[in-house]
């Protein structure tokens, strides 16, 4: 891996094309292009700049950073995106509204560090797009801004061209300044990707200016808001909580009855913003006596003439009670709505040895009363055949017993792979201190060993407290989660903020699909693209310049007819 000094002039002197260097530089104030594969950190300083350029396919989205310094104080840094328009003037290409990245403090390393030239912790890291208009920047601190343009599936290719103006004031004058800019569509379009994907959430709204109560209007309003955040960056899964979201009465005849409005909503809602997909539907237990105890079931049970909740153990004679009502249940009404052939359900998170008899017990009870449910869990073994139909191991143990895994792909199981707090360096993972490359490869390690969907826990998990200023948490093992484990977006005034790691596992899922697209035609180029950055499970090529001409390549043979 280069070095960071290494990694910013490449980033800087490259950003995706070859071109003449160029600094735009206006009464004091500094600006130039950054790849935005590149983290700035304050202290940056110009170099050989080259060209702003995005190379994308239609139907994804093209990326770019642009970093305004000065050695004196900024005040009120506004920036301001024109349309880009194709040579000729024949089309253009709308973005959003520029974002600052702004910056959290990472105080705690990760217990096992990449080698890989970042600032060390404690250290202030680039990370959310903030949604502020303008900006105050420090004498001599680097700021950088984000620009985000979706290209559609019909735009036409060629490149298109426009400007960022950035205005300010510096000692009471204004000053301005512009940076033009390039993206190069392809003929090569990109639909909806096959790699399935999900980011598990929680409904708070936690150091938002909005507190909505639950099942008010403004509570579904943030539910939407959620969900389009979430298809907007490819996520095509749904965590979905089904047995807390049920509604249970009880019957004349002394039996449960279930109402599944609050489902059906919740599921629509993501269908509508374009998530689903696929529904999971959220798990059924927990564990009695920590983390190596056995698993418990939750139920519900009719005590007095009211419906009151426990957990009690899966082989009970309570357990087949109301699974072998509510399952039946559940499938019927699946079925009736058309969503029973992509759901999936959840029954313990993480299996490991000392608990695997309460989850195969838990697996009987869906084998039982609804054979038709595939059942998928995020797993921390691999000897639990039958008990499980979407497998989604850990990276490290994905790797470890890849074999495995391959045999029951072959046996007609689906394999994906998550990570969280582990697996750390040297494996890709998702964190702060990471390179935004190793997150974005995470993706091209689904393509080369044929894992065909990603889990991770943290889309919003971490905001207990202030994730702008608390990155890292209290755990029980290890005794802190990393930066970054926690949550992949921020708390906005009424909804999630991006995060530039959000920005570059979107782009990692197109880069799944696009090699996929190529190995429908050459499976053989595809594979040897693959492979100049996914050495193995735990070994990557995370040197910009090379992913760009990798991708660029990808780009041209997919453009080619």
């Amino acid at each position: 891996m280069r070095g960071l000094q290494s990694d910013l002039f490449w980033g800087i002197a490259l950003v995706c094309c070859v071109g003449f260097a160029r600094i735009v530089e206006a009464r004091g104030v500094e600006v130039w292009p950054v790849d935005p594969l590149v983290k700035i950190f304050r202290d940056a300083r110009p170099a050989s700049a080259g060209q702003a350029i995005a190379e994308v396919a239609s139907g994804e989205h093209a990326s770019l950073q642009i970093v305004v310094r000065s050695d004196a104080a900024i005040r009120a840094l506004r920036p301001t995106l024109s349309p880009l328009t194709l040579d000729g003037g024949q089309a253009k290409l709308v973005g959003r509204a520029p974002r600052f990245v702004g910056y959290v403090p990472v105080t705690r390393p990760m217990q096992l560090r990449p080698k890989n030239g970042l600032p060390r912790p404690p250290a202030d890291y680039p990370d959310p797009l903030l949604e502020c208009e303008t900006i105050d920047v420090d004498p001599g601190q680097a700021q950088p801004i984000w620009i985000t343009v979706k290209v559609p599936e019909d735009t036409p290719a060629g490149t298109y061209r426009g400007t960022l103006a950035v205005t300010g004031k510096i000692a009471g004058k204004d000053v301005s300044a512009r940076q033009p800019l390039e993206i190069k569509v392809y003929k090569a379009t990109v639909k909806r990707p096959r790699l399935w994907v999900t980011n598990w959430f929680s409904m708070t709204s936690a150091h938002m200016d909005i507190h909505p109560k639950p099942e008010s209007a403004e509570y579904y309003a943030l539910l939407r808001r959620y969900a389009r955040n979430m298809a907007d960056h490819r996520q095509n899964v749904a965590l979905i909580p089904v047995l807390s979201l049920t509604r249970f009465t009880a019957g004349r005849d002394g039996g449960l009855e279930m109402d599944f409005t609050r489902f059906d909503r919740w599921v629509t809602i993501f269908k509508e913003e374009g998530v689903i997909g696929r529904i999971e539907g959220g798990h059924f237990a927990g564990r009695r006596g920590g983390f190596t105890g056995p698993f418990v079931v939750g139920i519900r049970r009719i005590e007095n003439g009211k419906i009151t909740s426990t957990r009690v153990d899966p082989t009970s004679s309570q357990a087949h009670r109301f699974y072998g009502q509510f399952l039946p249940a559940l499938v019927g009404h699946l079925r009736e709505k058309g969503w029973l052939d992509g759901y999936m359900q959840h029954l313990g998170d993480e299996p490991i040895p000392t608990n695997a008899r309460s989850y195969r017990a838990m697996a009987g009870l869906v084998r039982k009363y609804a054979p038709e449910l595939k059942i998928i869990d995020a797993c921390l073994m691999s000897r639990m055949a039958g008990a499980m139909d979407v497998w989604v191991p850990q990276l490290n143990l994905l790797h470890y017993d890849y074999e495995l895994f391959r045999k029951r792909q072959r046996a007609g199981d689906e394999v994906w792979f998550y990570t969280c707090v582990f697996p750390q360096a040297p494996y890709a993972n998702r964190f702060i201190e990471q390179r935004l490359l190793t997150m974005r490869l995470l993706h091209w390690i689904n393509y080369r060993y044929g894992a065909t969907g990603y889990l991770h826990w943290g889309y919003n998990h971490g905001w207990g407290k202030n994730p702008f200023k608390h990155t890292t948490r209290k755990h029980t093992f290890p005794d802190y989660l990393p930066a970054g484990d926690m949550c992949i977006v921020y708390p906005g005034k009424d909804g999630p903020l991006d995060s530039i790691r959000h920005e570059a596992m979107r782009d990692g899922i197109v880069d799944h699909e696009l090699l996929s697209m190529l190995a429908e035609r050459d499976p053989a180029a595809s594979k040897r693209l693959a492979e100049k950055h996914i050495l193995d499970f735990d070994k990557y090529n995370t040197d910009v310049e090379t992913f760009r001409a990798t991708r660029r390549e990808l780009l041209e043979r997919l453009s080619t007819p």
